[in-house]
C-alpha cells in the first residue's frame, strides 16, 4: 500500500476552504492533516472536501482557536486525543488507517514572544506540552506510527534563515530544541523530511510581517513529518510546497508532504 500524507497549518479552514480544495485538486494527498482549523467540528466545511474524495475525517475543534483535523481518502478510525499540559485546547488527534498505521496530528503551542516561563506563561505551557509528549512516548512507545503537525520549533541550524540571530527568538531557542529533541528521542521518531533532504536550508513558514516574504526569505521549518523506526524506511518523496505561501490570502505556513510504501 502506497499513500501520501500532507500536513498544513491552514490558519482557519473556513477562511481558507478554497486553498484546501486547491491543494486537494493539485496535489491530491491521500491523507491531509490540518492544524489551526479554528472552528468547532460541527462547523467544519466538509461538503466541498467530500466531493473531492475526502470522505473520512477525524477532528477536534474549538471556536476561534486551535483545532486539528485529519481528512482522508482512505478509511480512518478515530484513535483518540490527549490534552497535553491540561490546557483544554484542541491540539492533538489521532486516527488509524486500515493497514494499522496510526497518524498523530499535533499543534504545539507557539509559546508567545518572550522565551522565559517566569515572564511569559505561554512559553511555560509550550515547554510543559513538550515534556508531556516526551513522557507519553516514553511510557507508551509508539510503533507503526506517523506524527505530523505544526510543532512550532525549527530544531536545526539549517531550519532557520539565521541560526545566530534566532537563538533568542521563540521557536529556535536552545531550551525549546532540547524539549522537542527529548520528545522525539523518547519515541525514537525519525524526521522524515530530513531523512529525504538531509542538508540545506528548508522552511515551511514565513511571517506575515515581511512586506516581501519571498525576497526576504526569513523562513523557519516549523512543520514536520516524523515516523517510527519500523516504518521510516518506507518513507520517501518529501517535499515542502513553498509556492503555496504566494497563493491569494495564504496561510503563513505551507504544506509538507511525504509518501509511504507500506
Amino acid at each position: 500500500m502506497t499513500f501520501s500524507i500532507a500536513t498544513w497549518n491552514i490558519n482557519s479552514v473556513r477562511l481558507r476552504e478554497a486553498l484546501v480544495a486547491r491543494l486537494m485538486q493539485e496535489e491530491a494527498p491521500d491523507v491531509l492533516c490540518l492544524q489551526e482549523i479554528k472552528t468547532p467540528v460541527e462547523k467544519f466545511p466538509m461538503e466541498q472536501f467530500q466531493a473531492l474524495g475526502y470522505r473520512h475525517i477525524v477532528a477536534r475543534g474549538q471556536k476561534g482557536y486551535n483545532g486539528v483535523a485529519i481528512l482522508s481518502k482512505l478509511p480512518l478510525m478515530d484513535a483518540g486525543d490527549k490534552d497535553f499540559a491540561n490546557l483544554g485546547h484542541a491540539r492533538h488527534v489521532a486516527a488509524r488507517l486500515e493497514n494499522g498505521v496510526t497518524i498523530h496530528n499535533f499543534y504545539v503551542p507557539a509559546g508567545g514572544d518572550i522565551p522565559d516561563r517566569e515572564q511569559n506563561v505561554k512559553f511555560g505551557q509550550k515547554l510543559d506540552f513538550l515534556t508531556e509528549m516526551r513522557d507519553w512516548f516514553r511510557w507508551e512507545r509508539p510503533d507503526r506510527a506517523i506524527l505530523v503537525g505544526d510543532l512550532n520549533i525549527a530544531p536545526r541550524e539549517d531550519d532557520v534563515w539565521s541560526h545566530k540571530q534566532l537563538l533568542k527568538i521563540v521557536s529556535h531557542t536552545p531550551i525549546e530544541v532540547e524539549h522537542l529533541t527529548a520528545a522525539q528521542e523518547a519515541g525514537a521518531w525519525v524526521d522524515i523530511t530530513r531523512q529525504d533532504i538531509p542538508s540545506g536550508l528548508l522552511y515551511s513558514w514565513w511571517s506575515y510581517r515581511a512586506a516581501d516574504w519571498d525576497g526576504a526569505d526569513k523562513g523557519r521549518r516549523l512543520d514536520h513529518i516524523w515516523a517510527t523506526p519500523d516504518i521510516a524506511s518506507a518513507a520517501h518523496g518529501s517535499r515542502i510546497l513553498r509556492p503555496c505561501r504566494g497563493w491569494n490570502q495564504p496561510s503563513d505556513h505551507v504544506p509538507v508532504l511525504a509518501q509511504f510504501d507500506l
